[in-house]
């Protein structure tokens, strides 16, 4: 299904030229794949619906399914990019505690398992969907975050035992802790992808699963600016920052 776009004269869009827009000739709007392809339909609470009335107040009229191919081709780029550039940026900061866990997501009526690993501040390092989680499945996702991200100091847990026999075979078992509410950082961390999970009604295939989990994460962390722990001041300054580094990913 080809993308399209009817335009009531935006001037992002004023070089597109009628009412039917090739998805190709589209992507030349940079300010409109950015709110489409990234932060609307991922790091809030938007459904694609939300998304396609909010462009129609401002002059855009598309429907959902254009939202959802945009977001499909553009919104993995730029969360990539933004991967990226955050993954490297970290690398000369000391990781001092990891906090790993895993939720279920219900996948046509089948439980199947999104392990995640969030760092002391609360930052998304990976997200990985597996359809088990034996100690097969814990090493996995361990090995996909410690080559990415490196090696923690100290690794905090629950009560699964798949975690000690995949920590003991990559010989980190003693960096292992365990605490009733030690986990709280990475069990607090899955409340927005649980309200973007309502919002698109759930999934059906373990890819688009993965594919989403991985986005969510990255937009996520960019647009997290901790507004709970500074003054309105600091905020605005982190939120300006954001949006600038942002619309530079397209430029």
């Amino acid at each position: 299904m080809a993308g399209c776009v009817k335009a009531a004269a935006p001037a992002e869009l004023a070089g597109l030229g009628g009412w039917h827009v090739p998805l190709a000739r589209a992507s030349q709007s940079v300010p409109l794949l950015q709110l489409v392809a990234g932060g609307n339909p991922v790091g809030g609470a938007l459904s694609l619906w939300n998304v396609e009335d909010l462009l129609f107040e401002r002059g855009i009229d598309i429907c959902h399914e254009t939202v959802r191919l945009w977001w499909n081709r553009f919104g993995p780029l730029f969360a990539g990019e933004v991967r990226r550039q955050r993954v490297s940026r970290m690398r000369g900061f000391r990781h001092w505690r990891w906090h790993l866990d895993e939720m279920y997501v219900k996948l046509n009526g089948e439980m199947v398992y999104l392990w995640r690993a969030v760092d002391h501040e609360g930052e998304v390092l990976e997200s990985y969907v597996t359809k088990t989680r034996d100690k097969k499945a814990a090493l996995a996702f361990m090995k996909r975050a410690l080559k990415r991200h490196g090696s923690p100091e100290a690794i905090t847990t629950d009560g699964l035992r798949s975690y000690d026999a995949a920590l003991t075979e990559l010989g980190s078992r003693e960096k292992q802790e365990v605490g009733r509410w030690a986990n709280n950082r990475v069990e607090n961390s899955h409340l927005p992808f649980r309200r973007r999970e309502r919002a698109m009604l759930r999934f059906r295939q373990m890819r688009t699963l993965q594919k989403f989990a991985s986005v969510h994460a990255n937009v996520h962390n960019h647009f997290n600016r901790e507004r709970h722990l500074v003054d309105r001041q600091a905020y605005k300054q982190r939120r300006s920052a954001a949006l600038a580094e942002w619309q530079a990913l397209a430029s």
